[in-house]
């Protein structure tokens, strides 16, 4: 048997390829920023031919860092950003426009006008989705109403749409237009029961079905590698949108079971088994995951727009820190946060609130804030938000949370995770692992052929590697969640 498993991870923020053993532990890894394309307020795009040839240079430098080559490789599986949406030549590959990133809001009007008087839970029976700027859908119909000919060649059937992983493996087989049900799921068009594209939305939206690729399960062989690649023969065969791979690595399999993933933004999904459990507190019912010929598992998701982000937003725009790590060192120099909370509702506010119309804000200045204050205050805010889609988790499923499993970028930042923990009042557990999108797209393309056995080699893999405990007072932890909430009301009804 051939000794490891490769994972393509293409993020919001970049491109990597990890390579895994038999125990899940990482051989080698390769990563490469790409750009932050910016045209105007709100919009959000990244060059799509540079996310492949990034994804091409961290194949080969993952093999090169390890010695390997194709030959070691038992199969690959992809992860990515999810609901980032593309529209390509199907003769030629050539994008007709920039890939329109998930956080962008540049379809807000145009997604009030496809809810009409049904407003944004329109589509939500058959999707478990609002209708928001945030899925592929009207990000599709924005690139058909606004590319010169566009329109026409896509009901001439010479187009062809992609979340990032299908767009990568277009590339990486020559030819296959195909994606999962994870990320399907995140498109506002295709149906949770049936796990079908659905024609009516479609219509609404004034998509031709001949754009969308064949929806397949999370754990298959759908090709293999271009033959001039560096992945020339290897089975592709698994694919997971990056926080449902993040579940899986986490191996969170069971009902209950719950990670939230730190990153570019915050998401936590809840196992819901078998049965989409549809949410009435502003949640996401979405696809778990699906094996082969498996039933599907679905989850309920509460997605964060901004975390990590927040913390380039200091670096980048502000100059606070100059680098990402720094945001630790700089808040360890104060005790709390001297009463200024920041909430980062640059795209508007995801769940639990939905609400499109708020705009960031900074609250509670006085001339004893200073800058250590601001990164504390950066850091608490994804804690606050976690425990705001926490909650409505709770009132949804009835579950208590007895531990949060977390992973993704930001879960190396000791202060912030004993936080999460103390506004939290539990456990917070940090894997071995901590990249566990890289991993579970691992194991999805392992289990199709055969590398794992089942589902129990992914709980034997999974490793506790530090627990935080709550250490606060229940009337500090309301106070501050109490503050918290009336500066994010403060955020409501700036953007027309």
């Amino acid at each position: 048997m051939n000794q490891y498993i490769a994972a393509i991870d293409q993020g919001t923020t970049s491109s990597r390829c990890m390579i895994f053993d038999h125990d899940g532990a990482v051989v080698s890894v390769a990563q490469k920023e790409h750009e932050q394309i910016f045209p105007q307020a709100g919009w959000v795009e990244h060059d799509p031919v540079a996310l492949w040839m990034n994804t091409r240079e961290v194949v080969a430098g993952a093999l090169a860092k390890a010695d390997l080559t194709r030959a070691d490789i038992a199969a690959v599986g992809i992860t990515n950003q999810r609901e980032t949406t593309v529209v390509w030549e199907r003769k030629t590959g050539k994008p007709v426009y920039n890939a329109i990133v998930w956080q962008d809001t540049r379809t807000d009007q145009l997604c009030q006008e496809l809810g009409g008087d049904a407003g944004p839970e329109k589509y939500r029976a058959q999707t478990g989705l609002p209708l928001s700027t945030y899925f592929s859908g009207p990000k599709i119909r924005w690139i058909l109403d606004n590319v010169d000919g566009a329109r026409a060649k896509a009901e001439a059937g010479e187009l062809c749409f992609g979340t990032i992983d299908t767009w990568i493996l277009w590339h990486l087989t020559e030819g296959q237009h195909v994606t999962d049900v994870t990320n399907a799921s995140r498109t506002m068009l295709m149906d949770l029961e049936t796990l079908q594209w659905d024609e009516s939305i479609c219509a609404d939206f004034g998509i031709p079905m001949s754009m969308l690729p064949e929806i397949r399960s999370s754990s298959e062989i759908y090709g293999k590698g271009r033959p001039r690649g560096n992945l020339a023969g290897v089975p592709v065969a698994g694919i997971l949108g990056d926080q449902q791979a993040a579940t899986f690595g986490q191996a969170c399999l069971s009902v209950g079971e719950a990670k939230n993933t730190y990153g570019t933004g915050n998401f936590l999904l809840l196992n819901t088994g078998t049965t989409p459990v549809h949410s009435k507190h502003g949640l996401l019912t979405t696809l778990c995951y699906k094996l082969g010929d498996a039933p599907a598992v679905y989850a309920l998701e509460g997605s964060v727009a901004v975390s990590g982000s927040l913390v380039q937003w200091l670096r980048d725009n502000l100059g606070i820190i100059q680098n990402a790590k720094d945001i630790e060192a700089l808040a360890a120099t104060v005790d709390d946060n001297g009463g200024a909370y920041i909430v980062p509702a640059f795209s508007g506010l995801f769940a639990p609130r939905w609400r499109p119309d708020a705009r960031g804000v900074i609250v509670g200045l006085t001339r004893f804030v200073n800058k250590g204050h601001l990164a504390r205050a950066a850091l608490e805010a994804t804690a606050y938000q976690t425990r705001e889609v926490i909650d409505a988790m709770r009132a949804d499923s009835g579950v208590e949370l007895s531990a949060l499993k977390v992973d993704g970028g930001m879960v190396v930042n000791e202060t912030l995770m004993q936080f999460q923990s103390d506004i939290l009042g539990v456990p917070v557990i940090r894997p071995v692992v901590n990249e566990t999108t890289a991993l579970g797209a691992a194991y999805a393309a392992g289990l199709a052929v055969g590398y794992w056995s089942d589902t129990d080699d992914i709980r034997r893999n999974w490793a506790v590697g530090k627990t935080w405990e709550p250490d606060m007072e229940e009337s500090e932890r309301a106070r501050l969640y109490a503050e918290w909430n009336k500066a994010v009301e403060r955020t409501y009804n700036w953007s027309d």
